[in-house]
């Protein structure tokens, strides 16, 4: 049996920034960056590798993070590790110390979330399945005893959460079968960062119709007459009726984002995202009531299970967004996804980034075969940034994710961007340096 026998860390930053590649309201020039770790083992070959994304300055913060956290997982044996994942993610977590710093929440809670994915990722790779697979074949028993009911038992109970994953196992087969056929539909940012002129967002609008996406997300907030501009011409050329959405990226106080929502009624928006500040439940919930019908998503900046929790009882959004490396990894999505099954409310991920897409499809297919099935209010993000550099590249055909078949999470990279991108001392970096 494989034994975790080491634990690597690298800070990889990539400079998107050239290019205004990600930019918005709140976020004008990020570099698009990784905390980058690797469990090795025992076993030639055997690893299991994650990330968490940062844009730039502060992803050395985070890999200090991780490196605090990585003791606790070291020679452990990996078959044991999977039996009792749910016991070791209370122990990630369970520094007295290290929890006064920020319980449930911050760059410590996101560490975790690194260590917790590569595990995932070693587990996968060990049982040669991809992720998605692993935790579809896991009995809900398994699933339960992943999570980490502390604090959400008031919105999601241990019993309740398995009469979700046994109501779905009847249609595993069904819904895996359609998965494998047709994948998960998706839509795009790539036309919409904020610093693009308009003429580049609108060829790039042209070109997400022409490759299939049924929705397509833009930035906004500089200014409520520069979004009505930007909306117009896109409304123009997409017609009237096809869905399209708009990102504040937490921009707005809470009365700027209803004033500003209803100013742009008429472009008639499927949703509007991230209005205020992601911690501020009871802001969300009065937005949401204030704007209705136009629906409000968020989730990719909420720390913990613990604010999608207060999020699902205010009834502060109506799309929830999960992301794969914000909060505490696999397992804090599991109940993210169940909370949101048990509400009503559809899981639509956060993606782009670095390897966030090839990350959170992973949960968003777990979703789709064995807990709420195919249902047409799921689509997953997908930017067209930075895949290259993953040895397991997203794929996107006609509009939809399919679904990866290597086994693992999704998250590794490969060891020559790895080195190249590694800040400051990479290739990259360092003749950047030195120009």
């Amino acid at each position: 049996m494989p034994k975790i026998t080491a634990i690597e860390t690298f800070d990889v930053r990539f400079p998107t920034s050239k290019m205004l590649d990600g930019s918005d309201a709140m976020n004008q020039d990020p570099d698009y960056s990784a905390a980058y770790l690797r469990i090795r083992t025992d076993q030639p070959g055997l690893h299991g590798d994650s990330l968490v994304f940062t844009i730039g300055r502060g992803n050395d913060v985070q890999i200090a993070a991780i490196d605090m956290l990585t003791p606790k997982i070291a020679g452990l044996n990996v078959d044991d590790a999977f039996a009792r994942i749910g016991e070791i993610t209370r122990e990630l977590s369970g520094d007295s110390q290290i929890r006064w710093l920020g319980p449930d929440y911050g760059i410590f809670h996101m560490a975790a979330g690194a260590v917790l994915n590569a595990l995932w990722d070693l587990f996968a790779k060990a049982q040669g399945v991809p992720l998605w697979k692993l935790l579809s074949d896991m009995t809900p028993e398994q699933i339960v005893d992943a999570i980490d009911f502390r604090y959400i038992t008031d919105a999601l109970t241990r019993e309740e959460a398995l009469e979700i994953l046994y109501r779905g196992n009847d249609a595993k087969k069904s819904n895996e079968a359609i998965l494998r056929s047709k994948g998960l539909p998706a839509y795009t940012t790539s036309p919409g960062w904020l610093g693009y002129s308009d003429e580049k967002m609108l060829d790039l609008t042209q070109k997400a119709l022409n490759e299939g996406f049924s929705l397509i997300k833009y930035k906004c907030g500089k200014s409520i007459a520069d979004d009505q501009r930007r909306l117009g011409k896109v409304r123009a050329l997409v017609g009237p009726d096809f869905p399209i959405a708009i990102d504040a990226n937490q921009v707005w106080d809470v009365d700027v984002a209803i004033t500003w929502i209803n100013a742009l009624r008429e472009f008639k928006l499927r949703w509007v995202e991230e209005p205020t500040s992601p911690n501020d439940v009871l802001g969300h919930a009065k937005i949401a009531a204030a704007v209705a019908p136009t629906q409000i998503a968020t989730g990719e900046m909420a720390s913990s299970r613990i604010i999608f929790k207060q999020l699902l009882q205010a009834k502060g959004f109506s799309v929830m967004q999960i992301d794969a490396t914000r909060v505490a990894g696999v397992n804090e999505n599991l109940a993210n996804i169940l909370m949101a099954a048990k509400f009503g409310i559809p899981v639509c991920p956060h993606a782009g980034g670095v390897g966030l897409c090839e990350m959170v499809q992973h949960l968003a297919m777990w979703d789709a075969v064995a807990v709420t099935g195919h249902h047409p209010l799921r689509v997953v993000e997908f930017v067209d940034h930075l895949h290259q550099h993953f040895l397991d590249p997203v794929q996107i055909s006609g509009g939809y994710y399919i679904a990866p078949q290597l086994p693992g999470a999704g998250a590794q990279m490969h060891q020559s961007s790895i080195n190249e991108y590694s800040f400051p001392n990479g290739t990259y970096w360092k003749n950047e340096a030195q120009s």
